[in-house]
């Protein structure tokens, strides 16, 4: 596979009819997230007809047998190289034979009655591609990301100036990540994270796969757009909660994230809007994209010289 290996460990057991949810996990360097996350999904998925795909991206300790003693229909990809997670998330959901697809981080864990759930909206709403969950964080706010606009050069603006957090109530400024709407009211959006993201088997068979382009970040987005481009609906529907730690892998990297974050900017920016504005909006927008990656990278320089030993 392009380059790498892969080892496949599969728990077999006899195949029936096809699955309702076929659930991707891309794993890395969190063995403890992943483990309660595991848990939730074997709660979750105790009376439904799903699949389970989890994939390490060569992780630097990883078992796979922790994985299939906490799910034992698991099937358990291991990568010798850290593929990103577009790449990785791909050799999964190529396999996957359910109705519908997941995309789920391994620091989410789910409520109960997620899943069933989230697999009953998709049956009864057959114009709705994909669709996400109210996303919080561990002390119980909103996860900003699960509900988001496409970053348009005006939207980009506001957010890389910080005018879509100082003012979070204003439609204008606050459009990326909807900030001014009822987090508990269901609503169209452009995108959700792929913390949770579930999709309809249709969108992979005819959208396509998620762009490999992408090593970390702005995947969710890409497909999202796709979808968009397609006709599909993509909903957030806050009628169950899952909760997300956020950037549980990522920290230990956190200059590599910085840069990731920025180029996956970079990319879909290149890829859907370059062509549609002036030559100088694409050099304004590039030139936001990396004076604030820039600032990031300093601050995370200052913030490790000023931590004590």
């Amino acid at each position: 596979m392009r380059g790498h290996r892969c080892r496949l460990m599969v728990d077999t057991q006899a195949v029936g009819s096809r699955p309702d949810l076929s659930i991707v996990i891309v794993h890395y360097d969190t063995p403890v997230e992943l483990a309660a996350c595991l848990k939730s999904v074997a709660i979750a998925t105790a009376d439904m007809a799903t699949e389970i795909f989890v994939i390490d991206n060569a992780s630097a300790s990883f078992e796979p047998e922790s994985v299939t003693a906490a799910v034992p229909a698991a099937q358990v990809l291991v990568n010798d190289q850290n593929l990103g997670f577009a790449r990785a998330a791909n050799m999964g959901l190529r396999a996957a034979t359910g109705r519908h697809l997941l995309l789920l981080n391994p620091d989410a864990t789910l409520a109960k009655d997620a899943l069933q759930l989230m697999v009953a909206y998709m049956d009864h709403h057959p114009e709705v591609g994909c669709a996400t969950p109210r996303i919080v964080l561990p002390d119980g706010r909103l996860d900003l990301a699960c509900r988001r606009s496409f970053p348009t050069p005006s939207r980009a603006f506001y957010r890389l100036t910080l005018l879509s957090r100082a003012f979070p109530r204003s439609r204008r400024f606050a459009q990326y990540n909807l900030t001014y709407l009822d987090e508990h009211e269901e609503t169209e959006i452009d995108s959700p994270c792929g913390a949770f993201m579930i999709v309809r088997s249709e969108i992979r068979d005819t959208v396509g796969l998620l762009d490999e382009s992408y090593f970390m970040y702005g995947e969710d987005l890409d497909w999202s757009y796709r979808m968009k481009q397609a006709g599909w609906s993509i909903r957030y529907v806050p009628i169950t909660t899952v909760t997300h730690i956020k950037r549980a892998s990522s920290r230990r990297s956190r200059q590599r994230t910085i840069r990731a974050f920025h180029d996956a900017m970079r990319i879909f920016y290149a890829s859907h809007y370059a062509h549609r504005y002036p030559r100088v909006i694409k050099w304004l927008t590039y030139g936001a994209i990396s004076a604030r990656e820039s600032l990031e990278l300093a601050a995370d320089r200052l913030s490790k010289w000023r931590r004590p030993a």
